[in-house]
Order: structure tokens, then sequence, then C-alpha cells
């Protein structure tokens, strides 16, 4: 049980699980996971985080079939500018690994961006708290235990 498992338990929201052997070779870990699990990947989401100009640290959610477009997370956020975070720096903030964080029940309560093609659809699908391990939910669920605020940040 992962601490997302656990924050979306204690809050009785419906979700799916899904689990997958993960290939320790692969580090396009939403790829991987929308290919071993038979999803579409528009609904499969990356969890990133990113550090802006002041210092401050963001979640940014996007489909895995695109990039995060930094300009316009930094605009979502009122940033000039945003990096991505180094993933030691991820791994220390959320309490998950690259490549297996969720942005469900992170260490550290961080302000979270939802890319806003994630209005259109039934469900989604973000990581579970280990690579391999999938959690499937309503958007709007999401967005409630995580207070994401929805903005354009994805680009092809």
């Amino acid at each position: 049980m992962t601490p997302a498992i656990r924050t979306l338990e204690a809050a009785g929201i419906a979700f799916r699980l899904a689990e997958y052997a993960h290939d320790p070779r692969s580090e396009a870990f939403g790829e991987e996971a929308a290919t071993a699990l038979a999803l579409p990947p528009e609904t499969v989401f990356k969890t990133l985080l990113a550090r802006l100009d002041d210092g401050r640290l963001a979640v940014a959610l996007v489909p895995v079939t695109a990039r995060l477009d930094l300009k316009a997370l930094a605009r979502a956020t009122g940033a000039r500018k945003a990096t991505l975070a180094d993933p030691s720096l991820a791994e220390r903030t959320t309490g998950y690994v690259v490549g297996g964080i969720s942005p469900l029940g992170q260490k550290k309560h961080l302000p979270t961006f939802l890319d806003a093609s994630a209005r259109a659809l039934s469900m989604l699908h973000v990581s579970g708290g280990r690579r391999g391990l999938e959690i499937g939910l309503a958007p709007d669920d999401l967005i409630a235990l995580t207070g994401a605020r929805l903005a354009g940040l994805s680009r092809t």
C-alpha cells in the first residue's frame, strides 16, 4: 500500500488499480504503463516536479503523449520561469522515486497544475506511487484531492 492509495481510501474516492511488470531498462515510464496496460496514452498522465524562478516547487501533470510546456507552467503559477526539478530533489520532496511519483500522498503539499486536456476525460491514470502501478480515477476527484488547477500545459 502506497501513500497515494492510502490517500484515496481515506477520502473514500473510487479508483482502479492496475499493475504491470516494469522493465528496469525503461525510462519512458508513462509510455511503458500505457502500452503494458493497453490504456489510451492520452489518458495516462505523468507527474513532473518543476522549480520556479522564485524558488518554489510545483507539480505538473501532462499526458504521456505530450511534453510539459515550462513557459505555460510558469504563467499558470505566476512565475516568470520554470525548469524541471532535479530528480533527486523530486524524490526527496515527494517521497516517491522517479518513474513512480504520484500526485497523491506526496510528503509535502505543493501547488499542482493539471493539463486542461484532462477535463475531456471520464477517467485518467496517474502513478500509484511506485513503478509498475497505475491508479485510474475521475479528473474531478484528482482535482479535489490535490487542489489542482487546470491549465494548458502540454505541447506535442
